[in-house]
């Protein structure tokens, strides 16, 4: 049972390392996207024309 429970919190704490790494390196690159979504371009988003495609009838 203390097994168990000693390899349960050491994954909780590797996993809880992992996640502050993680969140932390997510919010430097909110930092610097900031800075360049002004200067980006815009994509352009083409229309889908589904009212011409025809569906075969499943059987």
């Amino acid at each position: 049972m203390t097994t168990f429970f000693t390899i349960l919190f050491v994954l909780i704490g590797i996993n809880a390392l992992m996640m502050i790494f993680s969140l932390g390196s997510v919010s430097q690159q909110m930092k610097k996207s900031k800075g360049n979504a002004k200067t980006s371009a815009t994509s352009k988003i083409y229309p889908i024309d589904s009212a011409s495609t025809k569906y075969k009838k499943a059987v």
